[in-house]
């Protein structure tokens, strides 16, 4: 799976040099562990050895030791005592605890990009769903939820609330080990591409009350379809929204 966050930066030898320079070793190793988790190559309930990811980036074992600690502290990783360090499993009640904050992040965007409409944002938004659009026809999963993903993350950017963006980073990137196991699944885009259509035209059409009220709606109900797929096992109610 190529699957990239809307926020993570291309990775080349230049920029891994450049962060190095700039930063410690031991953040370097942690996005780099970051990267392997949303990319599924590490997934949940998977163990991750200091000595497989020292070897693997070409380090020491001291630096993989802080980045893990820091991951840790994302709720992305966690330590069990005589096991070791292992990705996270979302349970229910957390998975359902980060949609209802997502839904109210969403929802405060929302309102933000219909109550002043940046054609700039729209443009962007538009591309977004002229992929969603496509993706639907040909059944690709994939491709649709990462348009998705940056079709939400455009919206959530464009509130220019600092703090709201690095909240909602962390949560779409914890409820996206939820995902990991099901992104293959065939899962009713029309639906969600046509709230996705509505969306849009609210903040086109500068209707704050009716742009959040969209987007918490939206995602509240992407959260119960996941929940009914996950927990559930109906893979006829699945989602494709992060």
């Amino acid at each position: 799976m190529t699957l990239k966050m809307p926020w993570a930066k291309a990775a080349t030898e230049d920029s891994l040099l450049d962060q190095i320079r700039h930063v410690s070793l031991p953040h370097v190793v942690r996005d780099e562990v970051l990267a392997l988790i949303l990319r599924g190559e590490l997934a949940p309930g998977d163990r991750i050895t200091e000595p497989m990811v020292a070897a693997r980036l070409g380090v020491s074992r001291v630096p993989v030791r802080e980045a893990l600690r820091d991951l840790e502290s994302t709720g992305l990783v966690e330590s069990r005592k005589h096991a070791g360090v292992f990705v996270r499993q979302l349970s229910a009640r957390e998975t359902a605890d980060l949609y209802e904050l997502r839904s109210v992040l969403d929802a405060f965007a929302g309102r933000v990009a219909a109550t002043m409409p940046d054609a700039a944002l729209i443009a962007k938004l538009d591309r977004h769903l002229a992929s969603m659009n496509a993706a639907a026809e040909t059944k690709d999963v994939m491709a649709y939820y990462e348009a998705n993903l940056h079709f939400h993350w455009d919206i959530i950017h464009a509130s220019g609330n600092r703090q709201i963006c690095d909240v909602y980073q962390g949560a779409v990137q914890k409820l996206h080990l939820a995902r990991l196991k099901n992104l293959s699944t065939d899962v009713g885009m029309l639906n969600s591409l046509r709230e996705h259509h509505a969306i849009v035209d609210a903040i086109r059409q500068g209707q704050p009350e009716r742009c959040e009220a969209l987007m918490a709606s939206h995602v509240k109900t992407a959260g119960e379809r996941l929940r009914k797929l996950i927990f559930e096992g109906d893979n006829n109610e699945a989602e494709t929204h992060p």
